[in-house]
């Protein structure tokens, strides 16, 4: 579990370092908004800590995740957001793996399936977040999230649930505030550096 704290203390930090543009790192920790996000990392933590043995013992459930991007009429960085349909919380495009599908290609399915996007994921992972999944009986279980980044090239009127969801174009840095988990703010600001193909 300390690693898992040092890990979103990193991601957290290197979020606000992006932000400051690279001022004094002990500048930055004592600003409100840091403290204000690691109180929130601290009480995600806590809701997560009850399911750390079956994290470690590999009992979360997988699932499989897209960052979807794509640059404005400024070149500025976009990233993609949606709802979710129980509780309405921002989130990106995840599902369950799909059979005969590579990870990388259930990412752009569900991208497409939650938000109408099409495009190319990379191949490799971008990172992972964990979050609790609330299941259909009410019961929540932990979640680990493999998170694909995807170049969205075309957006659908059309796909599979439509109207169920709100989707919205972000910077990365409000995508970050939006969304609850850490782990994932960590992943969104990384978009703000990583080169998009």
């Amino acid at each position: 579990m300390k690693l898992l704290q040092r890990e979103l203390r990193r991601d957290v930090l290197c979020g606000f370092y992006n932000r400051f543009s690279g001022k004094d790192i002990f500048l930055i920790t004592q600003h409100p908004s840091w403290c204000d996000a690691m109180k929130k990392a601290d009480r995600y933590l806590a809701r997560l800590a009850p399911h750390a043995s079956s994290l470690m013992k590999g009992g979360a459930a997988h699932q499989i995740g897209a960052i979807c991007y794509r640059t404005n009429e400024t070149g500025a960085v976009e990233v993609l957001l949606i709802t979710t349909r129980d509780s309405g919380r921002w989130t990106i495009p995840k599902g369950w793996p799909i059979e005969n599908l590579k990870p990388h290609q259930a990412a752009e399915r569900e991208a497409w399936e939650e938000a109408g996007v099409a495009g190319k994921a990379k191949k490799r992972a971008l990172g992972y977040f964990t979050y609790l999944k609330t299941l259909g009986d009410g019961q929540t279980t932990p979640s680990v999230v493999e998170v694909f980044s995807l170049k969205g090239d075309e957006l659908h009127l059309e796909f599979p649930e439509r109207g169920e969801r709100e989707v919205a174009w972000l910077s990365p840095v409000e995508a970050a505030r939006r969304v609850q988990e850490p782990e994932l703010k960590g992943l969104l600001m990384r978009m703000l550096k990583e080169p998009l193909r």
